[in-house]
């Protein structure tokens, strides 16, 4: 297996153990921000805002991200925004810490923070190509995701008991902790191959990243459907929180296991990944309808079940975005990688905003149960649709 032969590299297991570290914060970070949001204010729709200024940037720095990551050394690209999300998320830790936050301060974090992770995700995803190489890569994704989806599993179940018996500033000093390993791993990795120097002209560089993802069937077909699949069916964190709440009323603990539930489905979906080779359009679309139907159980009027599908849900995501990173990676000429991440990235993050704001707005206008029942019924159109023929998959680019 690729990804067992990557934990056999020293360089690339340090970069995955640090990275694992990092994630874990992060996810305990993102569980206590929900539950401070609803604490300071009680309302869906201003957690929605909240999601939606974490993921605006997104629109406005994917795409010079992406050719920054063409341009520069990626590794000290990595260490620039690594580094601003810990120093965001220690002061952070410090206002809630002493009393002074305000929901106002939750917002202005949220836009800094999603401004950073904008621009470090194409760049990260680039430097795991370039760490793993092309040969390994579908390894690297699996083992990638299974890092993330164990943090995910774990981190808002650890977040549930901090906020519980130390309150919510912990989980965010965690997280600006957990970032140490990682920055000392990157201190340690060698620069990589010179970049090309650029043309001078960022957007036209840019717009190579965005003609070639509409020029490339397989590629068009697969961010197409990544669009509105994240628009409509991947906020669980505006979802669980207001679901855990305002319609289950249940204590931080039980907020900390929903989202745990949703990080066990994600689990399993990178494990399954891990173990059945090269990613093909049908396991991408068949997410996509578990998505539907996670959504769809949430109308049910039994309690018991949500946990079964929210990790419905968390299967449904992780299948649909290993699937399209992968087929867009393996895709793509080294030489644009970056910029057409950019585009992915810009696709996948970029929803966010009105995705967040919406899974709000109808939960404060149809409530719980009835805003699952409609996310559910337009993911599954999405579904339905992308069962036209697909494009042959054509082969990787030199």
């Amino acid at each position: 297996m690729l990804a067992l032969a990557l934990l056999r590299d020293p360089l690339y297991r340090s970069y995955w153990l640090a990275l694992f570290a990092s994630q874990m914060g992060t996810w305990m970070q993102s569980a206590a921000q929900g539950w401070l949001v609803l604490l300071l204010t009680g309302s869906a729709e201003r957690l929605g805002l909240v999601v939606a200024l974490q993921f605006l940037p997104s629109l406005l720095f994917s795409l010079p991200a992406g050719v920054l990551a063409d341009r520069y050394p990626k590794r000290n690209l990595l260490l620039f925004t690594q580094g601003g999300m810990m120093v965001l998320a220690l002061l952070m830790a410090l206002l809630i810490l002493t009393g002074g936050v305000r929901y106002g301060h939750v917002l202005l974090f949220a836009f800094l923070y999603g401004a950073l992770n904008a621009m470090d995700l194409p760049v990260r995803q680039s430097f795991t190509v370039e760490l793993a190489g092309r040969d390994r890569y579908p390894g690297a994704i699996a083992l990638n995701s299974f890092g993330f989806n164990t943090s995910r599993l774990l981190g808002p179940a650890l977040a549930g008991l901090s906020i519980a018996f130390f309150g919510v500033g912990v989980a965010y000093l965690a997280n600006a902790l957990s970032f140490l390993p990682l920055l000392l791993v990157l201190r340690r990795t060698s620069l990589g191959p010179r970049e090309e120097e650029g043309n001078g002209r960022f957007w036209r560089e840019a717009q190579e990243g965005v003609r070639f993802v509409l020029e490339h069937p397989l590629v068009r077909r697969v961010v197409g459907l990544l669009l509105f699949a994240s628009l409509l069916g991947m906020n669980f964190q505006t979802l669980v929180p207001a679901y855990a709440r305002l319609v289950l009323g249940l204590s931080a603990t039980g907020y900390g296991a929903l989202l745990s539930s949703v990080g066990l489905g994600a689990l399993g979906a990178a494990l399954v990944m891990a173990f059945t080779g090269r990613p093909k359009p049908g396991r991408l679309l068949l997410g996509v309808f578990f998505l539907s139907l996670a959504h769809l159980g949430l109308f049910l009027p039994y309690a018991f079940l949500a946990p079964f599908f929210l990790a419905l849900g968390g299967f449904g995501m992780i299948s649909v975005l290993i699937n399209a990173n992968t087929l867009v990676q393996l895709s793509v000429p080294d030489g644009i990688r970056g910029r057409v991440m950019a585009v992915y990235s810009l696709v996948m993050l970029g929803t966010g905003p009105l995705g967040a704001y919406l899974t709000g707005l109808l939960f404060e206008l149809l409530g719980g149960r009835l805003a699952a029942l409609a996310l559910g019924g337009a993911v599954l159109m999405v579904g339905l649709y992308g069962l036209r023929p697909w494009p042959r998959e054509p082969s990787p680019p030199a």
